[in-house]
């Protein structure tokens, strides 16, 4: 395939790409969302085609070419249109990104020699906090001491499943687990999902997915969602997977994600204490990580 091509299909992607985000996101918000009535019963959730062309400002015909992916458009439109679907700022990024006016996140992630090692030197300087160095994809590319010992070592995983998210859904494989990670793995697919947009024929994305229908065949409709925004810090609570002895088993961690500005293509998450409890326990188990393990005292 010539280079010409790659790039007329690569836009013809990010176009039905774009399309679907305004499908989606048209098919979240009702009539009485935007100051209109609901017009008698509707077959289909959402506004209809013709009230977001209105309320846009532009043609039926163009706002469904716009929809099917098939014509691209100015940012007067793209804009229009977001503020008519009454976006959040996160997916109005988006659209513009998709649309081709905003530059969008690189998948590639560090470059051919791997993480840099001042990335590397920063996150084992955090010596209680855990931490991880992420793609775009979220797949996991280092870990510091201080994750190995609450979640275990990523590189014990299979290369394919040595993923955020897929570590997240089929249950961490070290001795401690969420209490309640569904906050913290919807919102980490959101972020997933605003990178990976942008790059709809990727094929470690799409395997990442396909992972995940497998891991969590009841959250089918979570996998199929469209929605994206940029991860906020999500704060949850961790415990001890058979309880600890002689003193908590468990804490509280705030998971935010950081991007190194001179690395383009990687992300940090850190795993901050909410609480001095938290604190304490953590650096308890950087002198004696035998103390903090379940069945140990």
């Amino acid at each position: 395939m010539s280079e010409t091509h790659r790039i007329i299909g690569m836009e013809g992607s990010l176009r039905r790409e774009l399309g679907a985000h305004l499908r989606a996101s048209r098919e979240r918000i009702g009539p009485e969302d935007v100051g209109l009535s609901g017009g008698g019963r509707r077959r289909a959730p959402g506004l209809r085609r013709e009230e977001v062309a209105a309320l846009a400002g532009v043609s039926v015909a163009w706002y469904t070419w716009l929809e099917q992916g098939r014509v691209a458009t100015s940012r007067q439109v793209v804009d229009a249109v977001c503020r008519a679907l009454r976006m959040e700022p996160d997916a109005h990024r988006h659209a513009l990104a998709l649309a081709g006016f905003l530059p969008a996140a690189p998948l590639a992630g560090p470059g051919p020699d791997g993480v840099g090692a001042e990335t590397l030197r920063l996150i084992h300087g955090w010596g209680t906090a855990p931490a991880l160095v992420l793609d775009e994809r979220l797949d996991i590319l280092a870990a510091n001491a201080a994750h190995r010992r609450l979640w275990g070592d990523p590189e014990d995983l299979p290369e394919e499943r040595r993923n955020l998210l897929l570590q997240l859904a089929s249950g961490p494989a070290g001795d401690y687990r969420l209490v309640d990670g569904e906050p913290l793995l919807r919102g980490l697919y959101e972020q997933f999902r605003t990178a990976a947009g942008h790059v709809p024929d990727d094929p470690r994305a799409a395997d990442i997915t396909r992972l995940l229908h497998r891991a969590r065949p009841d959250a089918a409709d979570r996998w199929q969602c469209r929605t994206v925004a940029n991860f906020p810090p999500t704060t949850v609570e961790v415990r001890a997977a058979n309880g600890l002895r002689g003193g908590t088993d468990a804490l509280r961690l705030t998971f935010s994600l950081l991007r190194p500005v001179a690395e383009a293509g990687v992300l940090l998450l850190v795993q901050a204490p909410a609480d001095p409890a938290a604190q304490e326990l953590l650096e308890r188990l950087a002198r004696d990580p035998a103390r903090g393990r379940p069945g140990l005292g």
